[in-house]
């Protein structure tokens, strides 16, 4: 059994990055991705949507997991899980995923079910409890659950499934809302944050508990108020120091009511750039990713790179001038 447990905090889907021409994978700029994050105090996730893990094959997932890991120690970042994507058609191929993830020096994998046949799928309760719990079992590491129905023919799993799952299921340590639904993560919290809940139904590794994540960074104040554990947030990529320390604020506000007024002023600026970044999907963080680091690159074929014109505007709008001024604000300090 790892060592390394999730623990509650901001979590980035690190991109994927691509060598000119020959769409290789460019692992020197997804080494200082994973660096560059990991050091401001966000936990990577590889081969997620942001990963574009359709577009990889199981041996390039299982590279980017050792990339990481090696990178991570070599930078004496022993104590940072990896969470690794693992989804896949079948449930068959989830699981073989999942021991390879297991295999390439993953702590966890975040799973999400196939949209192919979501027709039959989406209204059948049974067979997707059926396709998270038997992953659970099969898996050598813990799994996250990956609700996002934009990704999967849109499949929506309600607070039900997620909480009997929860229940039922030791090895599952985890969801992510990427359906952004506040309603939904307040009635799963309710019962997963329970002190009780622990006690009742431990995970497989007594080390762990049930996290309640976001899928976007613009509700962390409301998140932490219910119980909730951070996100799981593309903007990581772009404003790591930043959504860090709304987390962090978050959290303090619940306990002291002072610093709420501060925590709710940086809420705003973070939900206002992750509104405006989202709808440039992944080709718009890489375009922010290359203005701000030097690396960032275009998406692998056939997904498109954002056009010049429409980054160049991206990367002008006031809420991504507002983030960056802040980030930059708030790396500087905790760098010095």
């Amino acid at each position: 059994m790892r060592s390394r447990v999730l623990r509650p905090g901001i979590y980035a889907p690190v991109p994927t990055f691509f060598l000119p021409n020959s769409e290789d994978l460019d692992l020197a700029s997804f080494e200082a991705q994973v660096l560059r994050i990991s050091q401001a105090g966000v936990i990577p996730l590889l081969s997620g949507t942001m990963g574009e893990a359709h577009h990889l094959s199981h041996k390039e997932r299982s590279t980017l997991i050792h990339v990481a890991r090696r990178a991570l120690d070599s930078a004496g970042l022993t104590h940072v899980p990896i969470v690794s994507g693992t989804g896949a058609g079948s449930t068959r191929e989830t699981v073989e995923l999942c021991a390879e993830a297991a295999a390439s020096g993953a702590d966890a994998a975040i799973v999400i079910i196939s949209g192919y046949f979501a027709g039959v799928l989406g209204s059948h309760k049974r067979a997707l409890k059926a396709f998270w719990s038997e992953v659970s079992q099969k898996s050598p590491i813990p799994v996250i659950i990956y609700n996002f129905p934009g990704a999967c023919g849109g499949i929506e799993l309600d607070s039900e499934i997620i909480t009997e799952l929860a229940t039922e299921c030791p090895n599952i340590v985890g969801v992510k809302l990427t359906c952004g639904n506040v309603g939904k993560l307040t009635r799963i919290c309710a019962t997963v944050s329970e002190p009780s809940f622990r006690s009742a139904h431990p995970r497989k590794n007594v080390n762990s508990t049930f996290l309640v994540l976001g899928g976007f960074a613009d509700f962390l104040v409301p998140s932490a108020f219910v119980n909730g554990h951070g996100a799981i947030t593309g903007l990581g990529n772009v404003a790591p120091y930043a959504i860090v320390r709304l987390f962090q604020l978050s959290e303090e506000a619940v306990k002291n009511p002072s610093v709420l007024v501060e925590a709710q002023y940086l809420q705003g600026i973070i939900a206002r750039a992750d509104y405006t970044i989202a709808k440039a999907g992944i080709a718009g963080t890489k375009y922010l990713l290359e203005r701000l680091y030097g690396y960032g690159g275009v998406p692998r074929k056939p997904l498109p790179p954002i056009d010049a014109d429409k980054g160049q505007a991206l990367w002008e709008h006031p809420d991504t001038v507002a983030l960056v001024r802040i980030e930059r604000e708030l790396s500087g300090k905790i760098r010095q």
